[in-house]
């Protein structure tokens, strides 16, 4: 979970209490637009007045409207104010017009910016333009916390790939299913409901032909609001499979990230099963699991394991990474973890 009781400098100058709270507004302000601005970024922005006080916030609309500096410029008078967003403004001509021109023609005098947009039509070229107009710029304000809330499309924008989410849940002890196969509801509600809102921000979501036939998921967003993914089975579907319509990939796995990056999609969702995520983790393909931890033990050594595979003969050869986020998700626990070791980075 974000922290945000004091502010993290990225550079040599320390960022001041009001910049760090123009810039969590700008972040707060984002999350309203995570389930409805894509294949846009979610960004957000706020207008903070002389005496630090934001006085207007806004977020990216869906597709063809208005980008959010546009949209908090335009509820409240600007002139020689400070405007925060967590992502560098636009200097190209898309669907709207370049954000930097109606920055510069409301008379802000100081942009604070996030995270620089490694979108190469872009790519400091927003910087760039305001400075030349007179504007004074801040760059990294709070960019640890914006780099998390735009993980997905950052990750896509410097690699041409979705972020791969790997999502499982088990037992205390690491068991996803009893020896027959059993599984139904080992997390509560809570949980489940979670899992729908991770559906809900991915663009697609994917599982092996053995879970299309054996557990016959839906895939469908049902338990929060939100739009449903793509449906994708690495394999062949059932002809009755309940995921149907869903794209039907027999190729790589990286052939598949570089169609579904192309397409535009920045994010993919894995759930299972465990042969599928263990072929992907072998890959170095997954950038980040989230795993729910029931509280109830399984016992024994029949049950299934959480990540499938011949896995590691001798301790030297465990995968080792680094947890990122634990917190409790009703009776459950949720664990975020980045697969990478700390050498290997992002």
């Amino acid at each position: 979970m974000n922290d945000r009781s004091t502010p993290k400098p990225t550079g040599s100058d320390p960022i001041s209490r009001a910049d760090a709270d123009a810039m969590s507004a700008a972040i707060d302000a984002a999350e309203s637009a995570r389930l409805t601005s894509r294949p846009n970024p979610w960004v957000g922005a706020a207008v903070v007045d002389s005496s630090g006080a934001v006085i207007a916030t806004g977020a990216t609309e869906p597709v063809g409207g208005r980008h959010a500096e546009v949209v908090a410029l335009g509820r409240a008078c600007a002139e020689g104010a400070t405007l925060a967003v967590t992502l560098e403004p636009c200097s190209h001509h898309g669907r709207t017009p370049p954000c930097v021109e109606a920055i510069i023609a409301a008379g802000v005098a100081r942009v604070l910016i996030g995270v620089e947009d490694p979108d190469p039509r872009v790519c400091g070229g927003g910087i760039a333009a305001l400075r030349e107009a007179g504007v004074e710029v801040v760059t990294g304000v709070l960019a640890d916390q914006v780099e998390q809330q735009l993980g997905a499309y950052l990750h896509h924008r410097r690699t041409g790939r979705p972020y791969v989410i790997a999502k499982m849940a088990a037992t205390l002890d690491g068991r996803t299913a009893a020896p027959d196969g059993t599984s139904n509801w080992i997390t509560g509600e809570e949980a489940r409901a979670d899992v729908h809102r991770l559906r809900a921000e991915s663009d697609a979501v994917l599982v092996g032909a053995g879970t299309a036939r054996v557990d016959d998921p839906l895939l469908t967003v049902r338990h929060v609001e939100g739009p449903d993914p793509l449906r994708v089975v690495l394999g062949r579907a059932p002809e009755s499979a309940r995921a149907r319509p869903c794209l039907e990939w027999t190729e790589t796995p990286e052939a598949l990230l570089d169609h579904l990056g192309a397409e535009g999609h920045l994010q993919l969702l894995v759930e299972g099963g465990a042969e599928t995520v263990a072929s992907l983790l072998a890959l170095g393909l997954v950038d980040r699991l989230i795993v729910y931890l029931a509280p109830s033990i399984h016992g024994g050594s029949a049950g299934r394991p959480l990540v499938g595979g011949p896995g590691a003969t001798t301790i030297t050869e465990v995968a080792t990474g680094r947890f990122v986020g634990v917190h409790a998700v009703g009776r459950d626990l949720r664990i975020e973890f980045d697969p990478r070791s700390p050498e290997e980075g992002c």
